[in-house]
Formats: C-alpha cells, structure tokens, sequence
C-alpha cells in the first residue's frame, strides 16, 4: 500500500495532467476574414473578420478586436428555454447568476423558438443578454457580452454574426431569379389587408404607402388618422416628416452637381468648403465628397449635440461640431452612421452652388432647384410651418401608460439646423415620382434625361458592409439578403417613421410613410409581404406582425416596471436648479404638482427616476418620442453632476449658475431655414434617422 505521501502526489500529478489536458483543449486564434464554422451539433455561425475565437468544451467565445466584448455560443442539454438560458450562462460565466425572465422574438434562421434573457445587472455601459434556439428539440445558446461602445462601433459585424447563427441544415430563402408577379387587384388587396391589420396590432395612427411597378402606379393609398383622437383621415397627399429619407434626396443634388462638373466624388471635402474640418488632421485631409455620405469614416455618431441643442444650433453650427469629432475606428473598416457628416455634405454642395448665400439658404435654393422642381416634387419642404397649415400628419408616441400620444412639435423642429440629413416633408406622389426616376436610371417620364446614370448610379455602390449581404452606399442602403437587389433607405424622426425602396431589377418601387414611433415595426413587415406577395415567399410577414406588437407590449411593461414616476423625491431634491455641458447646453431642472421636470431649452420632459444596483439614482425622461434619455447623478467632490451617455461619448452636465448662451455660430444676417423657419420659432427615445 502506497503512503498518504505518495498518494497525494498521484492526486496531485493527475491534477496536473488534467489540468493541462484542459488547458491544451483551449485554442484560440484570430480570424483573419469572415469565416464560416459550426457548432458541435452543426448549427451555422459566422466569426467576423479581425475578432478572435476562443473554443473549449463545445464553447466558442467570440472576442471583438481590442477589447473586452464577447459573444458566446454553445449548445446545452435542457428540457425548456428557461433551463437551457441557465446552461448557457454557466457554461460561459459560471457562478454567476443567470437572467431568468425571457421575452420571446421572431423565430427565424430555421430555429422553432428563439427567447431573449436580459441580465439587469450588467455593468453601467454594459449590455449582457442570453439568445436561446431550439431546434428539433434541441438548445443552442448564445451569449451577448459587450461594451455598449464596442457594440455601437462594431454594429454590422454583430448583425453578421446574429444573422448567421442557423440552425442545422438551414437554407435562407432566395427569390435569385424568380419572376416578378404583376401586383393586380388580388394582390394588391391583400397588402392593404395586411397595412391595415399591421397598422391597428402597432397602434400606429396613420399610414400612406404607394407602389410603382413598370413605370406605372398602382397603389397610393391612405390608411387611419392624421392625428389621434381627430377625424381627418390620411391619403396619399398627406405630408409626413421624413427624416433620413431626406439623405437619398441631398446626395441626388450632390450628384447633379457632379453631373454638371462642380465637383467629383472623389474631390477633397476641404477644396470646396474650406473651412471644413474633423479633430483628426488625417481624416480631414483624406476626407473627399463621397465619404460625407457613405457612413464609412469611422466617425461616430454624436447625435446628442444636435437633439439638446438644436435651439441655438445652425448650419455653420453644424460644421463647427463636425470639427470637434474624432474617429472611433479605422477609415473604411466599420459601418458608422453619421448624421451630421450628411448635414455637413449637403451644405457643401449648397455652398458651391450659392457661394455667396448662408449655408441653410443655400441649401435649400439647390434643393429646390436641382431636385424638387424638375421632379414635380411640388409639396416636398423644410419648411415646418408651411407643412403643418395643410394635410400633414402629426407625430405620434407611447407614453409609459401605453397610450398613444401626438408628439410635442419642438422635438422634432431639432432637425432644422441639420436639415440635410433629416429635415423634410413630403408625401406618397412626391416621393414616388423621385423612385419612378431612381428606377429609370435618371429619366423623367417625358423622356428628357434629368441625370447621366454614372453620378446617380455611383449613390448605390456599396461602400462598407452593413452585415450578411447588407451595406451602405452614398445616403442608400443595399439589401440582398433575399437574392434580390433592394435599394432603399430608412427615416425615423421623434413620432415619425417611413421607408423608400425599390427594386432595380425589377422596376418596382414602394413608399411607406408613417406617423408613429411603432412605424418602425410595420416598416419592416411591409417590405417583407411586399416581398412575399412578388415572389410567392413564404408567408412569414403575418407571424412577424404578432411577435412584435407582443414584444412591443412586454418591452414597454418592462421599462414601466422599473421606473418610478413622479421621480423619487429625496433624490431629486438633491439636483441643483441647473447644470450646463458646454457642447449640449443648460438642463434646467424645476418641480411642479410634485413632478420632476428637465428642460433642455428647445423641449422639455417630465422625468422618472431609477435606484440602481450600485446605490446610484438615474433620471429618466418620459416625454412621447423621447422617453428613455438617461442622466445618471455622478456628483463628486464636492460637485453636482448629471452624466448622460450614448455608446461612445459621455457627456458630464456640472451644476452652474450661468445663463443660456447665444446661438452657436449664428449670423446677424441670417437664418437656420430660409422657409421662415429662424432660430425665432423655438420656444421653451431617440430618432436615428436610419
């Protein structure tokens, strides 16, 4: 019989070589493009390029560059989802407790059930979630662990890897080379079913939509109110706030201009607009023309400095905040989506156009006249007061208690300064006639050519990737995930949601204007049975329409549940009456029938308040359209702090005395519109404009 002795070193030494057994088991290396691998039971996912992958056991942690951001990927052996999330999140954090409450989403990707499972006690700035998959009865989980700045930055890759984790042996469905249906009677009502089916389950007030199909219309049509609680119905004439579908109109005047020899695509920014300029001396010498559109400067997106200071933003504003903006990733590699370099590219091409004029005026005159005049565009405007005397929809929110409200109009009167990238209205007939000539290749239906084909078509060359058969253009998005070329761009403004597409190959076009924030949803939906019903696809778009409008229902339970309203006292009487950011301006913060309210000179807000896991008090404003801005008190030494963050900035509002500042960058002589819209018209969740 061995002594304890050299019993214990046995122990030991096989310790050991399990130890190392385990140890060599782990391998981890760095892709060098998007690869294509499996997990152990043959479920499909894509590692993207640049990030490394790190497997033991069955699983795969995929680790974006440079940084502590994961995604984890695992099958597990469970009887349900909710056992099956606790596997996963053992196998990739184990000890810790895992999320218990799961909403489900849309089953997609060849997966039977697909369940969410978010962690409330990530770190501030941290986003940690469990997916669960079944298929065939089986589990695969993955785990989404990431910094919300890397995942900001690195947005299409994540969309890459989600879009292509499939389960066994599924095949994505392709309309490559099918015939397109003509849209007839049948067809046609059976989308309008659909609209008006999708538009009650969305609670969206109103909806506009047309079609064009070989050069003919075939539908412009209007469904539900302008504006809730009143009669007045919508119709195809009816005015809706764009927002980034403005984008696809200002590079259209862009290339008119390089039509006419003004300028190339490829010109340096800063030889036509000498004042431009970004922080980084690098990005500002290399910057040309196309890259003020293309989302692919590496520059992040900072919209906060036009959403809180709009009042006393301009044009020239624009351009100066432009230049205090730093890239977050290298010039080309990741698709980064920027407002205000679109602000900035439509204000140079007015600017070469009217060198002479102020910016805002400038712009507006090239507009009128190189886009909206010679395509019949006649009720298209920047000109909010002008919109809104006639047949226009008014935005439309949820508040917390799930009523929908109409919007506060001074919320999105902040798109004026930078009305470029977002600040239009127009309607179904006038953003038709702009696809019907996108689809003639730049003919107008009388036969003149309005614009050779190379500047127009160049808009639609994919710049940086998006995603698994998605990327980004000039202000135009490029969709083949279906095996079909789908140009089309997005608009979200605070109430206001809409979509303009077409299909090149197939001479059909399609408008969607909407004027709720649940448009978001419905858009979606519509291009997909838009879809379904020219290519006999599977009918998928109903099943989407249920599974939304419930997560749209459990989302917002959710949101009501940890906020307290009216905001928790003993800590708002603790906030100073002002603070100030010298980027974003005053909050000024007042008290009313025992409600909180933050004003932020151009809008104003009630405002919540959440406890965190860490002791700290957040603030956050309920207003319909922009609920959901979060301000953390971060008071130290001494000094009162409200912190508000995005993915990628942190913006520190100090406790001060000081007054409103005069308009930023402002002219005597001039106004931020030059339709009537002046800095004079301002009185005391978020649009991305997509």
């Amino acid at each position: 019989m061995r002594s304890m002795h050299s019993s214990l070193c046995a122990l030991l030494l096989c310790l050991g070589l399990a130890a190392d057994a385990e140890e060599s088991a782990v391998t981890t290396r760095i892709l060098r493009t998007d690869t294509a691998l499996t997990t152990t039971r043959g479920n499909a996912f894509v590692v993207p390029g640049g990030w490394s992958l790190r497997e033991s056991a069955g699983l795969s942690v995929l680790t974006a560059p440079a940084s502590d951001s994961h995604i984890a990927i695992v099958d597990v052996e469970a009887t349900d989802a909710d056992s099956a999330a606790v596997a996963g999140w053992s196998s990739y954090l184990p000890g810790e407790k895992a999320p218990t409450v799961g909403v489900d989403r849309s089953a997609r990707n060849g997966w039977a059930l697909i369940r969410q499972f978010k962690d409330p006690l990530a770190p501030s700035g941290r986003t940690r979630f469990a997916q669960v998959f079944q298929h065939e009865g089986r589990w695969t989980v993955a785990i989404y662990d990431m910094d919300d700045a890397v995942a900001e930055m690195r947005d299409s890759q994540l969309m890459l890897i989600f879009s292509r984790l499939t389960a066994k042996g599924f095949e994505r469905e392709t309309f490559a080379g099918r015939r397109a249906h003509s849209l007839d009677a049948k067809r046609l009502a059976s989308l309008t079913q659909f609209i008006e089916h999708a538009r009650r389950a969305f609670d969206v007030p109103g909806v506009a939509i047309g079609i064009v199909q070989n050069g003919k219309l075939v539908l412009a049509e209007g469904f539900g109110v302008r504006e809730v609680g009143k009669s007045a119905k919508v119709d195809a004439n009816t005015l809706f706030l764009i927002a980034s579908n403005t984008k696809p109109l200002t590079t259209l005047m862009l290339a008119k201009l390089v039509d006419a020899g003004r300028f190339e695509w490829e010109t340096k920014v800063n030889t036509v607009m000498p004042r431009f300029a970004l922080a980084d001396a690098i990005s500002t010498k290399h910057m040309q023309m196309k890259h003020l559109v293309c989302a692919c400067t590496g520059l992040p997106r900072q919209d906060f400095e036009w959403i809180f200071e709009s009042e006393r933003l301009t044009p020239e504003g624009v351009l100066a905040t432009v230049a205090t903006m730093q890239p977050t990733s290298e010039f080309g590699a990741l698709y980064q989506y920027s407002n205000l370099l679109a602000g900035t590219a439509g204000y140079t091409g007015g600017h070469v156009l009217h060198p002479d004029m102020e910016l805002g005026a400038a712009y507006d005159a090239a507009m009128q006249a190189l886009v909206f005049d010679p395509l019949g565009m006649q009720s298209t405007t920047f000109d909010f007061a002008r919109a809104q005397r006639g047949n226009h929809a008014a935005a439309h929110s949820q508040a917390l208690d799930g009523s929908t409200q109409v919007v506060d109009t001074r919320l999105n009167l902040t798109s004026i300064p930078s009305r470029p990238d977002g600040g239009a209205w127009s309607n179904v007939h006038d953003l038709l006639s702009y696809v019907r000539m996108e689809l003639a290749n730049g003919v107008l239906p009388d036969g003149s050519r309005y614009i050779a084909p190379a500047p127009l078509l160049a808009r639609r060359v994919a710049q940086v990737s998006r995603g698994d058969a998605l990327s980004y253009g000039m202000g135009l998005k490029r969709d083949e995930t279906l095996g079909v070329l789908m140009i089309h761009h997005g608009g979200s403004a605070f109430g206001a949601v809409s979509d303009v597409l077409w299909l090149p190959e197939y001479d059909v076009g399609a408008v969607i204007l909407t004027n709720a924030d649940n448009g978001t949803s419905l858009r979606n939906v519509f291009r997909r049975r838009l879809l379904e019903l020219l290519f006999d696809g599977k009918s998928e778009a109903q099943t989407h329409v249920d599974v939304f409008a419930k997560r749209t229902r459990e989302d917002l339970a959710e949101e009501r549940a940890n906020l307290t309203v009216p905001a928790d006292s003993k800590a708002s009487n603790r906030l100073a009456r002002r603070y100030h950011h010298a980027a974003l301006g005053d909050i000024i913060v007042s008290r009313k029938d025992g409600r909180l309210w933050f004003d932020f000179g151009g809008w104003r807000s009630e405002v919540g308040s959440v406890r965190q896991d860490d002791a700290t008090t957040h603030f956050v404003t309920l207003a319909p359209g922009a609920r959901g801005f979060e301000f953390e008190v971060a008071d130290t030494d001494g000094e009162r702090r409200l912190m508000l963050r995005d993915a990628q900035q942190a913006y520190a509002f100090v406790a001060s005395k000081s007054k409103r500042r005069r308009p930023r960058h402002s002219d005597s002589n001039s106004n931020s519109n030059s339709n009537s819209n002046s800095n004079s018209i301002w009185t005391s969740p978020n649009p991305v404009r997509p």
